[in-house]
């Protein structure tokens, strides 16, 4: 059966995209534990990162740094956060996280009731600056 996130790479169910590639896509995290958590998540479905052949982990690594630098452009924040987990959803996936304090990336702080209209907003702003970075061909509308 398909993973979650298979299920919106195909578009089977929404997802706030902002970055879409050959390799992966980004979209904004709807648990989000700040604004503008997004997840870095390869199209093709493996549990475990480790598992990844190193040219697809390396591309998630790149494309993690280029949506933290977006991030950090428009969300005021200390760091830009990273973390793979695993344990939500068995296919493998970035956290990509605005942080002010290591508190930021304990989960049980995750808001599980955002605001729909907050989301869109993050979602926008960080294609924007994307595209203002120069990376327009892999962001989508």
């Amino acid at each position: 059966m398909a993973s979650i996130f298979t299920r919106i790479i195909n578009g089977e169910i929404p997802g706030r995209f902002i970055w879409d590639d050959e390799v992966c896509i980004a979209m904004i995290d709807i648990r989000p534990l700040h604004r503008g958590h997004t997840l870095v998540i390869p199209k093709t479905e493996v549990d475990q990162w480790v598992d990844l052949d190193s040219d697809t982990a390396t591309h998630l690594m790149g494309v993690a740094q280029t949506i933290g630098q977006a991030q950090r452009s428009v969300i005021e924040c200390a760091r830009i956060g990273l973390m793979i987990a695993g344990f939500e959803v068995p296919h493998t996936h970035v956290h990509v996280v605005p942080i002010s304090t290591m508190a930021d990336l304990d989960f049980t702080n995750a808001e599980t009731s955002p605001r729909a209209d907050d989301l869109d907003a993050v979602a926008d702003e960080l294609r924007g600056a994307l595209r203002d970075a120069g990376h327009g061909a892999s962001v989508p509308d």
